[in-house]
């Protein structure tokens, strides 16, 4: 483990990859903590804010699959940028690839990493910089579905049995659960993928009420709600 003094020896370096869990990274927020990206929609634009007084941040930016690979189907304008103290641009992200699934959403994720610009006088001195990186949904979503965003939790069904809870998802939505327990057992955030059931370890076999809150379209939570 690096004590002070090692680190006080450490000259300028970058330690990339470092996620955080809200849309921040350094001293640049995101505009949102998802992005729904609408399929008659040409794109989808995203905001990025420097909030820091004094630096200036180099922002990277891509789109990955859910897999982790990154996706050569979308084009983001512009993918390199500057962005000084207190000045804000937006991201266009515009999806190129082949037809995707018409009966449900599908997931993408939008990668950006924010690194710090150096000061020349810094440059051979005993400094740390520290880029960051923020990872947030991008969700690609089919004209017509039947049902909208807001009804999906509500058709949610839960079982609980053999130290698991299932749940199934009929909609043609994801579903992030927060504020999930089980019997008053804490679970980890899950997301529901459309169509599909998630099975999720109960702590010591535990049953009982199940008990989440989803995440809407805006990034807020909603009520708390019991499934069976």
């Amino acid at each position: 483990m690096l004590n002070r003094k090692v680190i006080s020896r450490l000259t300028t370096g970058l330690l990339a990859g470092m996620l955080m869990s809200s849309a921040l990274a350094g001293g640049v927020s995101l505009g949102g903590t998802r992005v729904i990206y609408q399929e008659s929609a040409r794109e989808a634009t995203l905001s990025l804010s420097n909030t820091s007084d004094n630096n200036l941040y180099l922002i990277q930016s891509w789109i990955t699959q859910a897999n982790g690979a990154k996706s050569t189907d979308f084009v983001l304008t512009p993918p390199l940028f500057t962005l000084k103290p207190h000045k804000e641009n937006s991201l266009r992200i515009m999806y190129t690839g082949p037809a995707l699934p018409a009966d449900r959403e599908t997931v993408f994720y939008l990668n950006s990493k924010a690194i710090p610009s150096v000061k020349k006088k810094d440059i051979s001195g005993n400094t740390l910089q520290i880029a960051t990186q923020s990872v947030i949904k991008v969700f690609m979503r089919p004209a017509d579905l039947p049902s909208t965003s807001l009804d999906a939790p509500k058709h949610l069904t839960c079982k609980v049995a053999a130290g698991n809870v299932t749940v199934t998802n009929p909609s043609p939505y994801y579903v992030t659960l927060v504020g999930f327990t089980v019997g008053g057992k804490k679970l980890p955030n899950s997301m529901v993928s459309p169509k599909s059931s998630l099975s999720v370890a109960v702590p010591a076999q535990g049953s009982g009420t199940v008990i989440f809150q989803t995440v809407n379209d805006y990034g807020a939570n909603t009520a708390r709600q019991s499934c069976g």
